[in-house]
């Protein structure tokens, strides 16, 4: 077992925070920010990040940890409500062994419908305008 390398604020969703990379957010707090996925799996996938600098789940403060579930939460709930899901699918992945590819703590909501698979999550950036739609959906949801 070999130690991950430390965190690198270079990573995207680090860029994203300081206002470099721009993003469709959904929801933000004083801890955590929502966003949608550039290549959604599904109509509605959003991201939520800590603001605190961690790579992933084993390195996060336990406070910005907690904080990160709750947003998750809150999110999660007014995502199932915009897209009238059966479900959701909330994932979180660590190392690129675990699947992970952008090294920023980050967990993924995605609203399911029975019997529709997801898609490729590599599968090509969504166009900015339905994502924009779908986080006016969402902020919606949150506010109703």
């Amino acid at each position: 077992m070999t130690t991950p390398p430390a965190y690198d604020p270079s990573n995207v969703f680090a860029k994203i925070l300081r206002g470099e990379i721009p993003a469709q957010k959904v929801y933000e707090d004083a801890h955590t920010l929502a966003f949608m996925d550039v290549m959604p799996q599904a109509e509605g996938h959003t991201l939520v990040i800590p603001k605190a600098p961690a790579r992933g789940l084993l390195d996060a403060d336990p406070a910005s940890l907690a904080a990160v579930m709750a947003t998750v939460q809150k999110v999660a709930a007014a995502v199932r409500t915009a897209f009238a899901a059966d479900g959701l699918s909330v994932f979180q992945y660590n190392e690129p062994a675990g699947g992970q590819t952008v090294f920023h703590l980050h967990v993924h909501i995605v609203p399911r419908r029975e019997g529709v698979p997801l898609r490729r999550h590599e599968g090509g950036m969504a166009d900015p305008a339905v994502l924009a739609d779908h986080a006016a959906r969402i902020r919606a949801a949150l506010t109703a």
